[in-house]
């Protein structure tokens, strides 16, 4: 990135005024026309060309706000089209599951475009639970955990039942976020226990939600 230059600097520096003049002017001339102009002139200008103006305007902006989330929408998934790519293509389980935590948070929590990928992204969740089992790993835990509800992997249901039961309560709250998700009936009795009986607010608020959507 290059930085500008002395010269440069001092020459926005000069037109920075002159543009304030140039608005200034701007101003000054048009309160000028304004009452020089016939009051018939005015009137129509108010009645009839501004109202006009005013709709062309709010048009304008709604095309243009249109116009950059469609802009915004095209790039993403262009962006996620990159990513899955190149975790097709990766070898390492490490650097494809941080490929695949972020696939699915680019693609906005949904399965829909993931197709191609989802079953190798859910096998790859299930061994990052599997192994990351440290306390200081509960994040990534979570998330795996978490994902393969937005992924809606049914397989690992018996997996995601014994996380309803990790000793760390962040786990256990993305386990029943992953069943509100995946809708999953088998899992009410465990979740309608822990909303009520579990220590961490969190949990049980996820367990709640998580049986109001299955419900």
């Amino acid at each position: 990135m290059t930085t500008p230059t002395n010269s440069q600097q001092e020459s926005n520096r000069a037109i920075n005024p002159f543009l304030g003049l140039l608005a200034v002017g701007g101003i000054v001339a048009s309160i000028w026309i304004w009452n020089h102009l016939s009051f018939d002139t005015q009137d129509y200008i108010t009645d009839d060309i501004l109202p006009i103006l005013l709709v062309v305007l709010v048009l304008a902006g709604g095309l243009w706000v249109v116009w950059r989330k469609w802009q915004a929408h095209h790039e993403r998934l262009k962006r996620r089209d990159r990513l899955i790519q190149r975790f097709q293509k990766e070898p390492s389980p490490q650097k494809r599951r941080d490929l695949a935590f972020t696939i699915v948070e680019v693609n906005h929590f949904q399965r829909e475009g993931l197709e191609a990928v989802a079953d190798p992204m859910a096998e790859l969740f299930i061994w990052t639970m599997k192994t990351a089992l440290g306390d200081k790993q509960h994040r990534i835990r979570g998330m795996a955990t978490s994902y393969l509800g937005v992924l809606n992997y049914q397989p690992a249901i018996p997996l995601l039942m014994k996380a309803l039961e990790d000793d760390h309560a962040h786990v256990r709250a993305c386990a029943a976020l992953a069943f509100g998700r995946m809708r999953t009936k088998e899992a009410k009795a465990k979740l309608e226990m822990m909303m009520k009986e579990d220590w961490d607010q969190t949990v049980r608020s996820r367990s709640r939600e998580a049986v109001e959507r299955i419900s």
